[in-house]
């Protein structure tokens, strides 16, 4: 709070209490307390809810890269292991046919 918002205050709830009985100058304070109070603790409040707003969007966002990653990573191993099948059979059949041809000649 500005410091002169605070002399302001004290300064109107002063020339206040001359007109008015002195009761009244508590009661003034407690309330002008209790909306400064309130104020701040809403926009604490309001930070503290912004914050975790943030969080959780980062949170998601980092969930949803781990998942992408893992995908990624599932499917180059099934394409790894497509492959190897497949240099398997290639290989396979090269032997047969060499065989073949190697059992025909004989």
């Amino acid at each position: 709070m500005p410091l002169w918002v605070f002399f302001f205050v004290i300064l109107t709830l002063s020339i206040g209490s001359h007109c008015s009985p002195s009761p009244s100058l508590p009661l003034r304070m407690r309330r002008y307390a209790d909306a400064i109070f309130t104020n701040s603790y809403r926009k604490v409040l309001g930070q503290l809810s912004a914050r975790k707003l943030l969080q959780d969007i980062m949170s998601r966002q980092q969930g949803e890269r781990n998942q992408e990653q893992g995908a990624r990573v599932r499917l180059g191993r099934q394409v790894d292991s497509t492959w190897e099948d497949q240099k398997q059979t290639a290989l396979e059949s090269i032997l047969v046919a060499l065989l073949q041809k190697h059992s025909g000649n004989s």
